[in-house]
């Protein structure tokens, strides 16, 4: 029998911070499913919403059980779902679309203008049980390590940016390497570029990067970024550059440092408006920009599966460090100090489900 209240990590109110609280297990619809979280991994929104940024604050209506990327069991159904069953093994596509939009039916639900977000607009997955609609449960093999399915939301971002244009046999730099960026940096990598760079100011990430594959990890803070890789091209610039930071100064740079003719893919948000030479960095470089969003659906889904069974892509350097839900704080605060990589949360410690 399943219980009636669990544990969850609750954006109580506005402010920084967040507590572990016993709350209602959510009650599934029709269409619903409910899962038992084996594990869930913190997103930089997450972040936000923990330190409660000025974003967070003008989206986020709390009390609110935040998290979105998990992997879990299916442990309850409504009445009207036939296309998941007890004991599936799912992740989850977080961004509940509304399936009616023109955007919606004409294949482009990732940028559904009606919405609802996993632990940003409903409650989330920080928790022991989340309920999600059925069309967003993702089924895994048994055999793939939870904090592994937890992370194909992420790693679909990377897939997204990196696959949104050619690749295969083209030069590829990365800024920023936070998860996602360091995720990008292996897509690039196992979908055949000529060579991959990366950019960061944080010496624990750049020395991750290449472990996921980058021929040259620059530091952003000691060396000019765009000179380097210039040089690095033979003067030329970079076919692709995948901007992954939200840095005003790493957008700058992506423009800069890209080909005549080259591709510009932006997953990263900057926290305030960036100003560009729109003339010679865009127009008259004859560049393609493209603003990347979440992941498409479900194409991004099949493509990551097929790259992480290819054997060509190896994401586990990228997760560094595990916690149980209880040490939350120290988790976030580890995500904010930059000196991580993923950093997975278990609700319930493995082996006491």
């Amino acid at each position: 029998m399943l219980p009636k209240r669990m544990k969850a990590l609750l954006k109580a109110r506005p402010g920084r911070g967040a507590e572990l609280a016993v709350v209602d297990v959510p009650r599934v619809g029709p269409r619903e499913v409910l899962i038992r979280v084996k594990a869930c991994s913190i997103c930089g929104t997450d972040h936000h919403i923990y330190s409660w940024d000025p974003w967070a604050a003008g989206r986020i209506h709390p009390p609110l059980v935040f998290g979105h990327e998990f992997a879990g069991e299916v442990v309850a159904t409504g009445e009207a779902v036939n296309s998941v069953a007890l004991g599936d093994m799912v992740s989850a596509e977080t961004h509940v679309a509304c399936g009616r939009c023109s955007l919606c039916r004409t294949g482009q639900a990732h940028i559904c203008q009606n919405v609802s977000i996993l632990g940003v607009d409903r409650p989330g997955s920080f928790a022991q049980y989340v309920c999600l609609p059925e069309e967003n449960c993702w089924k895994n093999p048994r055999d793939v390590a939870p904090e592994m399915a937890s992370i194909q939301e992420p790693l679909g971002n990377a897939v997204h940016t990196v696959l949104a244009g050619d690749v295969a046999g083209r030069t590829v730099a990365v800024l920023g390497c936070g998860p996602i960026g360091l995720f990008a940096v292996g897509v690039a990598r196992a979908a055949g570029a000529a060579a991959v760079y990366a950019t960061d100011i944080s010496p624990y990430r750049l020395a991750l990067a290449p472990q996921m594959g980058a021929d040259e990890a620059l530091d952003a803070s000691r060396v000019d970024v765009v000179a380097e890789l210039r040089r690095l091209t033979g003067g030329e610039g970079l076919d692709v550059v995948l901007e992954m930071s939200g840095s005003p100064a790493a957008v700058s740079q992506a423009l800069k440092a890209v080909r005549f003719g080259g591709r510009v893919s932006i997953l990263g948000i900057p926290s305030r408006p960036v100003e560009i030479d729109l003339a010679q960095d865009v127009v008259f470089k004859g560049i393609t920009i493209q603003g990347i969003t979440g992941r498409r659906m479900f194409d991004t889904w099949y493509q990551t599966r097929a790259l992480l069974a290819s054997g060509r892509l190896d994401v586990t350097p990228v997760i560094t460090h595990r916690f149980p839900l209880e040490e939350f704080q120290r988790a976030m605060e580890l995500v904010g100090s930059g000196q991580s990589g993923k950093v997975i949360l278990y609700p319930t410690p493995p082996g006491e489900e």
